[in-house]
């Protein structure tokens, strides 16, 4: 399958809008997001009789994206700071003044921001991850048919001794498996609920109890200690995803090294791809090309997240909380679009092994 853009004004949005991650890192999923938060809260206070049935309802039915302006809401929270300040008075008015004492009680605009991010984080590693473990089954597949062809392993731009395209085909696996994997652990961030100063006491006796079922409603793990001021998950999940970027950095690299004419052991076979403007005999793997583009951009975004996550003053930061936001969202849309290219490039990559075993001839009359 080959990547779609998203609709952008941004020209270069074939680079680091594809896949399946900008839908879930739009306006609109981010707005969802924060109202699926504020519904959790309720119904979890209404579990434990802190709020009546009745109020959970009514909020649960008023948090639907589509009752609301998401485009004013992103417009207006300039004026607050984030984007529940915003959606307050309109998700108010939508309950009514009999259940809107009960909208976002004993709560902080960063208890439903920082559980909306974690809901964000968490849909786009489980779509990153199953885009990373199909192109696991592609590479097994490439080993399974041409896996014992023999070539010339190269170490330090030079040829070494022979191998087989096995050795290659188990880096790029085993790689994918440990992307994957850091993707999935790290993308189930903790949720907690810390109130006004971040100690919980404004949910009263039954902050715990509250604060488990919250999570529970979420499908996420509870944190009984609000990380409003320790942003450790900030930089987990950083490290995570500038991870699986590096990772498939790698793989796209070795099939552009392996693609270069005087090599040609793979190429990208696509009709109508890797065109040249000025060379019509090119055909240049513009999928892993991509996909390396694409991940070029993960490194800045790591290092803005952990300045953020280790730069927030006392109980609630003031300009790094809100720094992780953009760069969270940029490093998100960036690997997941790495991954959607490689994706492309190994599904349809050809693997040569006759041009495999003329080069690995060459090599041994040199010796």
């Amino acid at each position: 399958m080959s990547p779609s853009s998203s609709p952008s004004d941004d020209p270069f949005a074939f680079l680091t809008l594809t896949g399946p991650v900008p839908r879930l890192t739009s306006s609109r999923a981010w707005v969802a997001a924060v109202l699926e938060a504020e519904a959790a809260l309720a119904a979890a206070q209404a579990d434990e009789g802190v709020v009546p049935p009745a109020a959970a309802d009514a909020i649960a039915a008023a948090c639907d994206v589509e009752r609301v302006d998401v485009a004013a809401i992103v417009e207006e929270a300039a004026l607050g700071g984030n984007l529940v300040i915003p959606l307050l008075p309109r998700l108010r008015a939508l309950v009514g003044d009999e259940h809107a004492g009960a909208v976002h009680l004993g709560a902080t605009s960063q208890d439903i921001v920082d559980a909306a991010t974690a809901l964000v984080v968490h849909r786009c590693g489980d779509a990153v991850a199953a885009v990373l473990g199909d192109s696991a089954r592609i590479v097994a597949g490439l080993a399974a048919d041409r896996g014992d062809a023999p070539m010339i392993a190269r170490t330090l731009g030079q040829h070494a001794v022979p191998t087989t395209f096995a050795t290659v085909t188990d880096r790029w696996s085993d790689g994918l498996a440990e992307a994957a994997a850091a993707l999935t652990t790290a993308s189930r961030s903790p949720v907690g609920l810390g109130g006004p100063s971040g100690d919980g006491r404004s949910f009263g006796a039954a902050h715990h109890a509250v604060v488990e079922r919250f999570a529970a409603r979420l499908g996420l793990p509870a944190t009984p200690v609000a990380r409003h001021g320790q942003r450790s998950g900030t930089a987990a999940v950083a490290g995570a995803w500038g991870l699986a970027a590096s990772v498939i950095a790698k793989i796209g690299l070795d099939v552009v090294l392996l693609a270069q004419d005087d090599v040609g052991e793979v190429a990208e076979a696509a009709p109508g791809a890797g065109g040249s403007s000025s060379m019509p005999h090119k055909r240049n793997p513009v999928a892993a090309i991509s996909a390396r583009a694409a991940a070029m951009q993960a490194p800045g975004l790591v290092a803005t997240l952990l300045h953020a996550a280790g730069s927030g003053e006392l109980e609630r930061a003031a300009g790094a909380w809100h720094a992780e936001w953009p760069a969270l969202n940029g490093l998100l849309r960036a690997t997941g679009s790495a991954a959607q290219w490689l994706h492309t490039s190994l599904g349809r990559l050809a693997v040569d092994p006759a041009r495999m075993a003329a080069n690995l001839s060459r090599s041994q009359e040199h010796r």
